[in-house]
């Protein structure tokens, strides 16, 4: 499904752990709120692109960075069914785009990163088509 919306930082993070490292990521990284998991290419990237970054921890292929204004995110699926960007726009709201997979979009309404009017839009949106 093709994602376009417009989220906060805090809640886009909290979708990236859930998704990726939630039962291993150490619990003081967990509450730092500067702390996101970066993945490799090669494992579907996870990418912060910020001001400031410093490398904090590396636990299997999730490397935890420490990160100062952040400018933009890419995540990228292993599976390759999704590919989202969030960019920066003002004081951490940002715009979210690109294309999700189901359990992508559970995963993001879970967190608060999509909201229930976003969630009525994509109902609307599968019962038409179908």
């Amino acid at each position: 499904m093709e994602i376009d919306a417009i989220c906060n930082l805090r809640s886009f993070r909290a979708f990236m752990i859930l998704s990726t490292c939630q039962s291993f990521i150490p619990p003081n990284l967990l509450e730092e709120e500067r702390v996101f998991p970066e993945r490799p290419k090669a494992e579907g990237t996870m990418y912060i692109e910020a001001e400031d970054k410093q490398t904090i921890q590396t636990i299997g292929e999730i490397t935890f960075v420490r990160v100062s204004e952040v400018l933009g995110v890419i995540y990228n699926s292993k599976s390759g069914r999704t590919k989202l960007k969030w960019r920066n726009m003002k004081e951490g709201q940002g715009r979210l785009t690109g294309e999700a997979s189901s359990n992508t979009l559970v995963n993001l309404f879970a967190v608060g990163a999509l909201d229930r009017s976003y969630a009525e839009n994509v109902r609307k949106e599968v019962s038409s088509k179908a």
